[in-house]
């Protein structure tokens, strides 16, 4: 079976990266390796390690399972924070066939900058080809939400409110982020079985999912995702207002204040039978 390596971050959903790569398993017996390098916003936001390293799992886990629903084998890890090491690491263990990279246009892109595909080439002697995306003109062919959910992480008004809003569309993507309550190891590992119990139900609804463990401040756990991903639009998930710290520090009313992306609030009693949901936009 031919493997070909995919070196890519932010570009990786670009509708021009996902045409080549049909049109590669088309072709015939293949296989492909994503490489999302960890690589750290170029301004903005001050990022912790972890929180990057995830973010770049998390659009390899989006992606191997959006090409999984087409029938094309992937697998996926998040390689150094230089793309060129990145690129060389998977192909010293991997030994591909060839190696596709997406990058941004040459005016925004800093692996350009770094002449990362001649850098390759020179170094692995295999073919290497460059796919530009430009996500700022072209956008992603497909709608993402950002959910933002703790307690509430697998309320059912949750679930059926996020499969309600894909119902009707062929591919839509959802990214989960659970803040954890501090940064004490108890309290990341809380937050670590709440994402998976949420993203458990999501699948099991059908819905392509993954997500990540975001900051103990529930706001600059958004912040950091609006910085990490392009979203079309944001689900935040509260208990009632009597008995949420969230609602208390009127956090959909910043993020609002924050983004223009419009931002749902779902209400989860998880001490009713029956509960509300409240919505809006931004």
């Amino acid at each position: 079976m031919t493997e070909i390596l995919v070196v890519a971050n932010r570009t990786l959903g670009g509708e021009k990266l996902l045409e080549t790569v049909r049109e590669r398993a088309a072709a015939g017996d293949v296989s492909f390796r994503l490489v999302v390098p960890q690589t750290k916003p170029s301004a903005g936001l001050i990022f912790h390690d972890e929180t990057v390293r995830e973010s770049a799992q998390v659009r390899i886990d989006l992606a191997t399972s959006l090409l999984a629903s087409e029938g094309i084998a992937a697998t996926g890890e998040v390689g150094d924070a230089d793309p060129f090491l990145a690129t060389m690491d998977a192909i010293a263990q991997r030994r591909p066939n060839e190696v596709i990279v997406s990058t941004h246009p040459a005016t925004q892109s800093g692996w350009l900058r770094r002449d990362l595909i001649e850098r390759i080439q020179r170094a692995s002697g295999l073919p290497v080809e460059h796919i530009v995306v430009d996500l700022a003109q072209e956008g992603l062919p497909f709608g993402v939400t950002l959910i933002v959910a703790h307690k509430t992480s697998s309320g059912d008004e949750l679930i059926e409110r996020l499969s309600a809003k894909a119902a009707g569309e062929e591919r839509h993507l959802f990214i989960a982020v659970v803040p954890q309550q501090d940064r004490s190891g108890a309290a990341h590992r809380e937050a670590r079985i709440r994402l998976a119990a949420m993203l458990e139900r999501l699948d099991a609804a059908g819905l392509l999912s993954a997500g990540m463990i975001g900051d103990p401040d529930p706001y600059t756990a958004v912040m950091n995702a609006l910085e990490l991903f392009q979203v079309n639009d944001i689900v935040i998930s509260t208990l009632p207002k009597e008995r949420s710290g969230w609602l208390r520090s009127d956090l959909i009313g910043r993020v609002r204040h924050a983004t223009p992306a419009p931002v749902e609030h779902v209400v989860v009693d998880t001490g009713a039978t029956v509960a509300g949901t409240t919505g809006g936009e931004a």
